[in-house]
């Protein structure tokens, strides 16, 4: 467990800049990319590939989401549009994104692992420094499309 730290708000404020602009960059590459493997993916014949394909690139999608939204929430502390009482509140809190298996990473193209490889690593950088600044994580909830793919794992 890291040190609870208070962060200079030049510091911050450059911080949370940066992550936001990786953040902004990574998610506009990932919808690019993921739109047009979206309409070549007719040539994967496997239909469970094809799923986990479409599941990673949710997860991608989602751990920007759950990121950017964390850094807007810090960007409205910096502005005093909601004070630190508020900040501590679960909904400011950094979101429980699922992370990817490898073994099924491993079956996609490059791009697409480096994707999910660059969300991945930028969201546990955000999270190192939330925990740094003593905000306690979200707890993962159950996953409606993991629990989707287990039934269809279970019928096919």
């Amino acid at each position: 467990m890291y040190p609870v730290l208070t962060p200079d708000p030049g510091l911050h404020t450059r911080l949370v800049d940066g992550l936001y602009v990786e953040a902004m960059v990574m998610a506009d590459e990932a919808r690019a990319y993921f739109d047009v493997r979206e309409a070549a993916d007719l040539e994967m014949e496997d239909p469970i590939r094809r799923v986990s394909f479409a599941c990673e690139s949710l997860k991608v999608t989602t751990r920007l989401m759950h990121i950017i939204a964390w850094l807007l929430s810090q960007r409205a502390w910096q502005r005093g549009e909601i004070s630190a009482d508020e900040l501590s509140n679960d909904k400011y809190r950094l979101g429980h994104a699922a992370g990817t298996d490898p073994a099924i990473a491993s079956t996609f193209p490059f791009a697409a692992r480096a994707l999910i490889e660059a969300s991945q690593d930028l969201y546990d950088r955000v999270a190192r420094l939330q925990d740094r600044m003593g905000v306690p994580r979200s707890q993962p909830t159950a996953s409606p499309a993991r629990a989707l793919l287990d039934r269809l794992n279970t019928a096919f």
